[in-house]
């Protein structure tokens, strides 16, 4: 279903129910002011029984009985004795005399589960009843303030009903945007993953050739150096594309955080150990630096995702100072959070501010210095509930991991 079609079912909807809902409020005021006529009769106009009732010297004559037996219903008359002085069809478990008391209660109600309806003659009281279950009897009585405030109360339900159709809309077109969101990243994300593989695997042999060229004696010098360059080249592919699809990830909430007890203090080590093992050039000497405050702290976080966002800032800084510069890598405790940090002297480039760090961490290498890479750092920053800070002199650059210790 496309969005403008769901637009269009969404509006069909509320459309309708708003109609139900007018509807309704004006069956419940046609309701209201018939229920309110108390001397309309139900079937057949009680005025015309009365007329057609006259007394004649041989007694009363009717001449409505057809109509009432097309109707099912039966008529008598009372004298002022409450004694039936005339019937037709009277049913029989209808008494033949009536105290006031009987007068006054079916008069307003039932007459022996009779509906009935009454009209004064100067004779008598004529009572003209229909069959049992046939009329549903109520007089309804509403004081004039309280009839004032049904168009109040009716607008209210017409405002509810409003909110509860728009709340329903919104509430079906959100789970079907992030259906289509979740639909989309999964395949954007099953997409980048393929074609991280795809690289990755040729990227792997060159690699391999590349390795056995760099360590063969029986190629020249210079051969030897182009292949050193042609392996670290192609490991800074690879890492792009892992940083890619990890970044992704991060991105779509499909990054798994696996939180575990971590020692900052063992994991700074282990980020230098990796580094100066991985064969970090002589021109960048690498200092650590870690705080007393470190002794015994711990905290839970994912340590694969914060050692890469360490290796991230470290190839940042030899990424961008080719001619070398001197790198601490350090960890302090400060208010209750854990703060790791790598700061590297040398001349500096200009540096954009936290805020722009997703344009410029998509921008080329060649673009803006340090901003390949921060983009992803602070996504694990924030993945852990932390943020991440950029502090920029003359001489240095520093990159600040805030990270919570109570997780």
């Amino acid at each position: 279903m496309t969005v403008r079609g769901l637009w269009k079912t969404v509006l069909l909807v509320a459309g309708s129910a708003l109609l139900i809902v007018a509807v309704c409020a004006a069956g419940l005021l046609t309701f209201i002011y018939q229920s309110s006529q108390l001397d309309q009769s139900w079937n057949i106009p009680l005025s015309a029984v009365s007329d057609a009732l006259a007394e004649g010297p041989q007694g009363y004559v009717f001449t409505a009985g057809p109509l009432l037996d097309e109707q099912g219903q039966w008529a008598m008359l009372l004298d002022a004795q409450g004694r039936v002085i005339w019937q037709w069809n009277k049913p029989a478990d209808v008494p033949d005399q009536f105290t006031l008391n009987q007068v006054a209660s079916f008069s307003r109600w039932y007459l022996s589960d009779y509906p009935v309806q009454v009209r004064t003659r100067p004779d008598g009281l004529l009572v003209v009843g229909s069959p049992k279950g046939s009329t549903w009897k109520y007089s309804i009585a509403m004081d004039s303030d309280v009839l004032a405030r049904v168009p109040a109360w009716l607008t209210a339900l017409f405002l509810v009903s409003l909110l509860c159709v728009i709340g329903l809309s919104a509430w079906v077109l959100r789970r079907w945007f992030r259906k289509e969101q979740r639909q989309r990243d999964a395949a954007r994300s099953d997409w980048i993953h393929g074609v991280s593989h795809d690289i990755r695997t040729p990227l792997s042999m060159v690699m391999g050739y590349a390795s056995q060229l760099e360590t063969d004696p029986a190629l020249p010098a210079a051969q030897r150096r182009q292949a050193a360059i042609i392996r670290h080249q192609s490991q800074t592919i690879r890492d792009l594309v892992n940083d890619l699809n990890l970044t992704m990830r991060l991105d779509y909430q499909m990054q798994p955080l696996r939180r575990e007890p971590l020692s900052p203090a063992a994991l700074v080590r282990q980020v230098a150990a990796d580094a100066l093992n991985g064969g970090l050039p002589d021109a960048f000497p690498l200092e650590v630096s870690l705080s007393p405050s470190l002794e015994g702290v711990s905290m839970n976080a994912d340590g694969f995702l914060l050692r890469r966002a360490l290796q991230n800032l470290l190839n940042n800084c030899v990424r961008h100072h080719p001619a070398g510069c001197a790198i601490t890598l350090g960890a302090a405790v400060q208010q209750n959070q854990c703060i790791l940090w790598v700061e590297n002297t040398g001349q500096v480039q200009h540096v954009p501010s936290p805020d722009a760090l997703p344009d410029a961490a998509l921008a080329p290498d060649g673009g803006a210095a340090h901003g390949t890479g921060l983009r992803l750092v602070r996504q694990i920053a924030e993945a852990h509930g932390g943020t991440l800070e950029v502090h920029q002199s003359p001489a240095s650059f520093c990159c600040r991991l805030q990270l919570p210790l109570a997780l």
